[in-house]
């Protein structure tokens, strides 16, 4: 982790309100910090402005300052989009700029990506390729440029099925412009704007920011993910200005069918270039060939990434309830004793891709290397099995709303838990479905948080998986291993469901043992390991038993993340190992605690040990054993 500077350091607070935790990176206009909100119990990304001249001159600190409301003011154009990070404000704070961004939970950019993992398969490229390019396309269809397309700026995260790469984001608005929008430029015209090696000709020599140029950009950004480095990589940045504009790009090696589109992209002419809908086109051949195109089209052996032959793990069997609250809290917690501090690797190998992490940019790398292709393949079904089964499935509208093959004869209601029954691995398909009317008793699989309203059952099976994601996303990054599902009604049953597809938040892996977020009470205890979420604050009964209590009043510890052990850990051993992986991994001076006075504790249950997911929940709590009070985190 990237320590912060004296006057932006972790701990600081931000315009009152966002508490810095760590740093997650650095760019040309300043660092990225993850933050928690403290009024709405979140966190977020803040995006912090940084002057190269400590004593910026008056015009300098104008620019910067409105430099970041431009972006911001790009960006939240595009706000709502699938693939463009989301701004949610900008601020002034002692003088600054920072932008409020949303927070990508285990989110690694292509570049980091490539580095560590080597070239990726040009079919995985093409569809990175179609996701950016959707992105570029709303945004010059508002007339905005983004002007600075390459592999660090295009983010990679798990998606709603849980897919390690599933989600495709492109990010840092921070240079693109309005050509035609009136607006005050903020480069020196003397200055190239955008990175070298990546810089379309015709702006290299001066030209005017155009969709063109980004095609370029993003050809650039496609040649380097299939080949593992740049059309254009020299020895400085000068010498790749000068290839941009007067040499060819280097033949591609490992392309594959990707290797004509990236020819088109690279031309040096703009207009022979292909428009954004014949790269589209290009681009979806590849991801989904044609039958009879097939075999021209399939990607070749030798260029497929290092991790495309791992398979994933055959799906455990699905965990019982077991003993109420067995082997809760780890021996080593209760015993007082406590793991020295420390920074490392969040995540083992075999993390279920579903996981939000809470921490910096490197573990998220060491998480993102243990993941595979396989993990990828077999849970990218996920949301069409459930979002998109045939519209005539179904007998008869009011006594199957979702269908008879999800079996529910009364719609869902809020916060109702459900029994999944999936018809093959889990999360696969589409699960018959049944009511545990008391959320403990089966125990439930998960419970509706949502609902996602629609002007059609058509408008349901097309978006309802994906308003399903961005209404959950919340619930969902507070727990530990959880994903998405959308219970979408048949056109018979479209009424009967109340005109919405039901939310559900289900255990990725097993059950979640009992009701989720604001369906918790206070003073329920915890049984299991599995409901328990980010900033619950918990009394301590034994050290196999807490509850959940209110934050604002006298309580024990409260919980920062989770972090994982291995695969070849046992339970007991999980009992006397879990305190020192959460100080590495979840240091509580990450989240702002004084480590003299503060430090971790941890809980564990047998149900990830059951379902092979091995997570931990890593809490923090005085060293002195006594209790915290009111909002001290």
């Amino acid at each position: 982790m990237h320590s912060g500077s004296p006057t932006s350091g972790v701990g600081r607070v931000i315009a009152g309100r966002y508490l810095l935790l760590n740093r997650l990176g650095s760019g040309g206009m300043g660092h990225v910090w993850l933050a928690h909100d403290q009024r709405l119990a979140c966190e977020v990304a803040l995006k912090e402005i940084v002057f190269r001249d400590p004593e910026p001159t008056g015009d300098e600190r104008e620019a910067r300052v409105a430099r970041a409301r431009a972006e911001a003011r790009h960006a939240a154009g595009l706000r709502g989009h699938p693939h463009v990070v989301t701004v949610h404000d900008v601020l002034e704070h002692e003088g600054l700029p920072w932008i409020v961004m949303e927070y990508v939970s285990g989110a690694v950019d292509l570049r980091d990506l490539v580095e560590r993992r080597g070239p990726l398969a040009p079919a995985e490229c093409a569809r990175i390729g179609l996701a950016v390019l959707d992105a570029l396309t709303a945004g010059h269809e508002r007339g905005v440029m983004h002007r600075d397309v390459k592999p660090a700026n295009i983010l990679l995260a798990p998606d709603r099925s849980g897919a390690p790469y599933g989600r495709i984001l492109l990010t840092d608005y921070g240079i693109s412009v309005q050509p035609d929008g009136g607006e005050t430029r903020y480069t020196l015209a003397s200055v190239l704007v955008g990175t070298s090696g990546y810089l379309a000709p015709e702006r290299a020599t001066g030209g005017p920011p155009t969709p063109a140029a980004d095609l370029f950009s993003l050809g650039c950004t496609l040649y380097y993910g299939v080949e593992g480095r740049g059309p254009f990589e020299r020895e400085s940045h000068l010498a790749e200005v000068t290839a941009v504009v007067m040499e060819e790009p280097r033949p591609a090696q490992r392309a594959g069918a990707l290797g004509p589109v990236l020819q088109k992209l690279l031309e040096k002419d703009p207009v022979r270039r292909p428009s954004a809908p014949e790269a589209e086109a290009a681009l979806s051949r590849i991801v989904t060939p044609e039958p009879d195109s097939f075999a021209r089209t399939q990607t070749d052996l030798g260029s497929q990434p290092p991790w495309a032959g791992v398979s994933p793990p055959p799906p455990p069997p699905p965990p019982g309830p077991g003993p109420a609250a067995e082997g809760l809290r780890s021996d080593s917690l209760g015993a007082g004793s406590f793991g020295s501090s420390g920074f490392g690797p969040v995540v083992v190998p075999g993390p279920p891709p579903a996981t939000h992490r809470r921490s910096g940019l490197p573990r998220v790398l060491r998480a993102v290397a243990a993941a595979s292709l396989g993990l990828v393949l077999a849970l990218g079904g996920v949301w069409y099995a459930v979002a998109h089964r045939a519209s005539g499935d179904g007998d008869g509208g009011s006594k199957s709303p979702y269908g008879s093959a999800v079996g529910l004869t009364v719609p869902l209601k809020d916060g109702d838990c459900v029994l999944a029954d999936w018809p093959g691995a889990r999360l696969q398909g589409t699960p018959r479905l049944k009511l545990d009317p008391t959320c403990t008793s089966g125990p439930p699989d998960g419970q509706v948080m949502a609902f996602a309203p629609a002007a059609s059952a058509d408008e349901a099976r097309k978006l309802g998986a994906a308003r399903c994601e961005e209404r959950t996303q919340e619930i969902r990054e507070r727990l530990a291993d959880v994903h998405s599902v959308a219970v979408v009604p048949t056109d018979a049953g479209f009424e009967a469901a109340n005109r919405r597809t039901a939310c559900l938040v289900v255990g990725a892996h097993g059950p979640v043992y009992g009701p989720l977020g604001d369906n918790r009470k206070l003073g329920t205890s915890f049984t299991h390991t599995e409901n328990m979420q980010r900033r619950d604050c918990l009394r301590t009964q034994s050290v196999r038993s807490a509850s959940l209590v209110a934050c604002s009043g006298p309580h024990d510890e409260q919980v920062l993340g989770f972090t994982r052990l291995g695969k070849d850990v046992t339970f007991a051993e999980a009992r006397t190992e879990s305190d020192a992986a959460c100080a590495r991994d979840v240091p509580p001076r990450d989240y702002g605690f004084d480590p003299s006075a503060y430090a971790s504790g941890s809980w564990t249950s047998q149900g990830p040990w059951k379902s092979g997911t091995h997570f931990v929940v890593c809490t923090v709590r005085k060293q002195n054993g006594g209790t915290m009070e009111g909002d001290e985190s």
